[in-house]
């Protein structure tokens, strides 16, 4: 059974309540996603960690009802100081 953007958004927030999250449905068949994930956990974190983290907030569904997922992760811009 697919999955649907809004779930895989959920589960994720779940894990990383901070996070910003866009998914985007790839194939129009609710198993090929890409995700963009901004979290300040993931500070310090190289990008290996960031998508275990995102895999693990999953719960398991990588590779079952969620077939494929393009990831892209990063910690949030910081401002400049003056």
């Amino acid at each position: 059974m697919a999955m649907v953007a809004n779930e895989i958004e959920a589960l994720i927030r779940d894990a990383l309540p901070d996070a910003q999250v866009t998914i985007q449905d790839l194939a129009g068949d609710g198993d090929h996603y890409a995700a963009v994930v901004v979290s300040e956990a993931f500070r310090g974190r190289s990008r290996v960690q960031q998508h275990q983290m995102v895999y693990a907030a999953l719960q398991g569904r990588m590779g079952g009802a969620l077939h494929a997922l393009a990831l892209q992760t990063s910690p949030p811009q910081q401002e400049p100081t003056s």
